[in-house]
């Protein structure tokens, strides 16, 4: 259910809400509007914000991402031991983004409940999964890209395209938003509850 709301928080919060359209016989009912979104998340504006500029990227991006993975709660985890705002896994993003800074290790449980260094760190996540799919030429289909590959790994997106990292961009960049859409309905299982 998370990739499916997250895109949904994002459009609501981009005013880009034509492609959505929930199945109605869905068992959760997710009741979504931007002054909800914005309400849940105002603790965390100057933390977003700054972290927005740092690393160029989109702030109604970081609040879609806050608002899905934990609904603005610094203290969730998951099953899966993704923590905090942004549902930082420890040894996936949170390894990933410390290795682009040149640390070595992961951050600790304790730092990734702390709303200022999760925040960080899931926004320079966005920004380097940005830049692994900087080649998408479309901005909508990359920002989706980004989306999706944010809640499963940009190999996990690219590999129902193609094996090939190069020619799964290309396919992409001859698709329309719409095609890439319903591409990711068809081949992502938690997508599959949408329609777009």
């Amino acid at each position: 259910m998370t990739l499916g709301i997250l895109v949904i928080s994002f459009l609501l919060l981009t005013g880009c809400n034509q492609f959505v359209n929930i199945k109605q016989n869905s068992k959760i009912n997710y009741f979504l509007n931007k002054n909800s979104i914005e309400n849940t998340l105002r603790d965390w504006n100057n933390i977003i914000q700054v972290a927005a500029h740092k690393y160029k990227v989109e702030e109604k991006l970081i609040k879609s991402i806050i608002y899905v993975e934990s609904s603005g709660n610094p203290y969730a985890k998951s099953k899966s031991n993704a923590i905090g705002l942004m549902q930082i896994k420890p040894s996936a993003a949170g390894m990933e983004v410390y290795r682009l800074n040149g640390k070595k290790g992961q951050p600790s449980i304790k730092e990734l409940y702390n709303p200022k260094i999760n925040i960080n760190i899931g926004t320079a996540y966005i920004s380097f999964l940005e830049k692994r799919l900087m080649n998408i030429k479309n901005k909508d289909v990359m920002r989706y890209a980004t989306i999706v590959s944010y809640v499963n790994g940009t190999s996990a997106l690219l590999k129902t395209f193609s094996k090939n990292r190069k020619e799964a961009i290309n396919i992409i960049n001859t698709m329309t938003t719409e095609d890439f859409c319903t591409h990711i309905k068809k081949n992502i299982q938690q997508f599959k509850h949408l329609v777009i």
